[in-house]
This record gives C-alpha cells, sequence and structure tokens, in this order.
C-alpha cells in the first residue's frame, strides 16, 4: 500500500490554522509570527468515489430518525472534589475527553492526582500517565498530598502505541495524561509538541475514549513564548475545556470553565494553593473581601455572578492628577478600554473633570472579571477617589452603565441580593427595573438608581 506523498505546510502555533505558504499575521487568530514549518503526508486514499473500504463504511453508518433515539441522562460519578464538580456540571461524564490548560507550575498536575486519590476512595481504577515526571517524582508530590489506595496506577510514557496498550490491559475509569504536548505517535514525522503532533494525539484519544467509554484528562501547558502548540488548537475536539487562573506566585486559583458540552460554561471554581496541595474556597466572596481597608475612599463592593454563583469583589480606583500632558490610565482584572469609556460617561453625563487625571482600577483579589454588571461598581470607586470621599462599608452595588449615563438590568439581580445579604451587607444599590423583583423576601434595604447621577447623590 502506498504511503502517499509527503509534503510541507504552515501551522499557526496558537490556534492551528494552515496554510500552504508561510505568513506574518495568522488569518484565524490575528497573532504575528506564529506560523511554523512542518512536513506532513497525504495518503494516497481517495476522500470518495470507489474503494472497498469507503463502500463499507458507507454501509454500516445508516441515519437513524430522531424519535428513534432513546434519550436519557448521562452518566456522571464525583470527583468528591466540589468545586471541579461544579465546573464540570455536576461530575465526570464516561466517554468524555477533557482538556485543562494553564500556565506551567499552577497547579494542574496537582489538581488531577487529588482527583486520583480522592476517587480512589470509591475503589475505581484510575491511570496516571505522565511524559514529563519520572516515577519517583510523582511519588514524591503524591506523598506531600497524602495517603492514597492500591487502586491508582502510574505510567511513564510518551508513546501514544504504549500508552493505548495500557488503557486497554488496565480498562481504568479515567486516565490522565500529563501532558498533551509530550505524547507523539510514529506515524507523523514532526517532533513532540508540535501543531501536528497534538491534534493527531488528540483526535486517536478521542477514539480511545468513546470506544472504550473512559474519560481522559488531558494536560494542556500555556506559554507566553508561543514556542510550544496552546491547548486552543485542541478545544474543538474535546467534549470539555478547564483554564487554571491566577498568579502562580499567590495562594489562590481559579478553574474557569469555558467550553462545556454537558453543563455550563460560566461556572468558576476557586482553590487555595496549600503546602498539603489545593483545597476549595467554600465562600469565594469571603475570601475575596478578606484585608478590606476601612475608611479608605475609593473602595466598593460588587456584586458578580460567575455561572450560577455570585460573588462579591472589591473594586478599588485610584484617581489623581497627571503630572504629563498625556494622562495615564491602567486596568487589573478587568478590560481596559471598559475603564476608558466609563471615565468617558462620567465626564460627559456627570461633567466630572477627570480627562487630566491618571487612573488606576483593581478588582482585588485577582480574579478577572469581565461582566457589565459591575460598571455601576467601577464608577462608584472612581468617583469615590475623584472627589476624596469613601463609601460606606455595608454598601453594594451592581448594574450596568450605558453611554448615556443609565443604569441598565442586569441577570440574577436576586441571588446577588441574598449573597450581599448572607455576607451581613444592609444596603444594595442596584437598578431601578430590577429593584422590585429582588423586594420578595428580602431583610436589608434596596435601593433602585436609574442612573449614574442618582447613585452618586445616593452615595
Amino acid at each position: 500500500m502506498a504511503k502517499g506523498k509527503q509534503t510541507t505546510v504552515f501551522f499557526c502555533q496558537e490556534c492551528g490554522y494552515e496554510s500552504s505558504k508561510w505568513l506574518g499575521q495568522c488569518p484565524g487568530c490575528k497573532q504575528w509570527n506564529t506560523f511554523v514549518e512542518e512536513s506532513v503526508r497525504q495518503s494516497s486514499t481517495p476522500k470518495m468515489g470507489g474503494g472497498k473500504a469507503s463502500f463499507s463504511r458507507a454501509e454500516s453508518s445508516k441515519p437513524v430518525r430522531l424519535r428513534e433515539i432513546e434519550s436519557g441522562d448521562e452518566e456522571r460519578f464525583t470527583t468528591h472534589i466540589e468545586e471541579l464538580d461544579r465546573v464540570l456540571g455536576g461530575g465526570i461524564v464516561k466517554g468524555s475527553l477533557v482538556l485543562v490548560g494553564g500556565d506551567p507550575g499552577i497547579g494542574k498536575s496537582t489538581l488531577l492526582l487529588q482527583v486520583c486519590q480522592r476517587m480512589a476512595e470509591d475503589r475505581r481504577e484510575m491511570l496516571y500517565i505522565s511524559g514529563e515526571e519520572s516515577l519517583q517524582q510523582i511519588k514524591l508530590r503524591a506523598e506531600r498530598l497524602g495517603q492514597f489506595s492500591d487502586s491508582l496506577s502510574l505510567l511513564c510514557e510518551t508513546n501514544l502505541d504504549a500508552v493505548e496498550e495500557a488503557i486497554k490491559k488496565t480498562a481504568p475509569s479515567v486516565v490522565i495524561i500529563d501532558s498533551i504536548q509530550t505524547m507523539y505517535r510514529e506515524e507523523v514525522s514532526s517532533a513532540p509538541g508540535s501543531v501536528s503532533q497534538v491534534r493527531e494525539v488528540t483526535g486517536r484519544l478521542l477514539q480511545i475514549a468513546k470506544g472504550l467509554n473512559v474519560c481522559i484528562f488531558l494536560v494542556g501547558h500555556v506559554t507566553k513564548e508561543g514556542t510550544v502548540a496552546g491547548p486552543r488548537v485542541l478545544e474543538h475536539m474535546v467534549d470539555t475545556v478547564l483554564y487554571f487562573e491566577g498568579d502562580r506566585y499567590a495562594s489562590y486559583r481559579i478553574l474557569r470553565s469555558v467550553k462545556n458540552r454537558f453543563g455550563s460554561t460560566n461556572e468558576i471554581g476557586v482553590f487555595e494553593m496549600r503546602p498539603e496541595g489545593l483545597v476549595e474556597v467554600k465562600n469565594p466572596s469571603e475570601f475575596m473581601l478578606s484585608g478590606r481597608p476601612e475608611g479608605a475612599n475609593g473602595s466598593v463592593v460588587a456584586a458578580s455572578s460567575q455561572g450560577t454563583r455570585p460573588i462579591m469583589l472589591e473594586i478599588q480606583a485610584l484617581v489623581c492628577r497627571t503630572n504629563f500632558g498625556f494622562p495615564k490610565r491602567q486596568a487589573t482584572g478587568t478590560d481596559f478600554n471598559r475603564i476608558n469609556l466609563l471615565m468617558a460617561v462620567l465626564e460627559k453625563r456627570i461633567q466630572m473633570q477627570i480627562g487630566d487625571c491618571d487612573a488606576y482600577v483593581n478588582v482585588a483579589g485577582g480574579i478577572r472579571v469581565q461582566e457589565p454588571a459591575i460598571d455601576l461598581g467601577i464608577v462608584m470607586a472612581i468617583a469615590s477617589s475623584f472627589k476624596n470621599r469613601p463609601i460606606r462599608e455595608d454598601v453594594v452595588v451592581f448594574g450596568e452603565v450605558g453611554l448615556s449615563g443609565e443604569v441598565r438590568a442586569v441577570s440574577m439581580a436576586k441571588e446577588r441580593v441574598k449573597e450581599a445579604e448572607k455576607l451581613g451587607f444592609s444596603t444594595v444599590i442596584l437598578p431601578e427595573s430590577n429593584r422590585a423583583a429582588c423586594q420578595e423576601g428580602c431583610r436589608i434595604t434596596l435601593v433602585g438608581v436609574r442612573n449614574v447621577q442618582e447613585a452618586i447623590e445616593i452615595i
């Protein structure tokens, strides 16, 4: 059988875009200088037309009527880590392929090793395959996490054929591949970690997961230099994509779901890194507000929503006159362009002269929020710092701010109010259109505002 013709193509290391020639800017992700040259072998088998293999496959695949398909809930089993189960949509689904991405050293391998530790209590067979660490290194990390049962098996291997044989022989419930960039197939001529190898290996692991009905976790590294193919190449192939966020030098870690075929894509899990491993943060609102200064201007608590979970965040702002001709603006934890937009609203609609001021806005706690519901909190923090007047510590604000200075309604307003009440706040400033729906059963003061001017006057 002919092996096929070998050709050269160019792949984008960021998104996997394929081109027959080198391009300075990727048309897919708009990144510069990300194309690398790789050799691929084209199959000599015709894609359409004659051929026994093509004919037999067409015969075996037959359309099925929708009413003939038996529906039922997907079978799940818990990891005994509530934060992870929430992000996954209620637990692990059999036959699913889950990608866990994040910067090196942020805690991906630690979390998955803890999953093996917890699930081994249910006497489920676990297989941890590492292509980066030796068995002794994994043993040292496991001893730091605690006791493990005999249900966990370890394998140090990078050849996918050997990995497939080990999975078939042990028949585990969960397989962990750490990491996907170290695995390779002998049929692919490019080096491990290249776009071709990562894509081919993931495609084969997808067939193994569906065929053997086993859940496979893939660990994917992301580097700022772009020298390794990022997990974004694989997002369209896997069932679930989880990203670890947070500063690797800080204690907090945020696990966010950006794609999930079996649950919500807006859920987050909050963990704290300790010497004994990752510890769940049951009350992230209290965790984010710890260490909040008392009586300081430019600080306000805003109610955000991450999936089905409301979280109270402290928004800090520092506004001062610039010493140069061009004012400096800086945003940490939120969108920089959104800050400029809200400052323009304050200057145009409230006549607040902040056009010649430096402005620094920070979402305390290290979490990154893109939700428009924190607009009113950002506006209040900037106004408080500019006027040098502190906002009461028992006040929570939320609402979306429009270009006309109006405060628009947001979703999950009642859940935000309940979270503020549970944490001991006495007053919530919210959009007027949300106030009526939140009054039932509420024991704290609700103040509805229609525009930014009303909110500033009340505070």
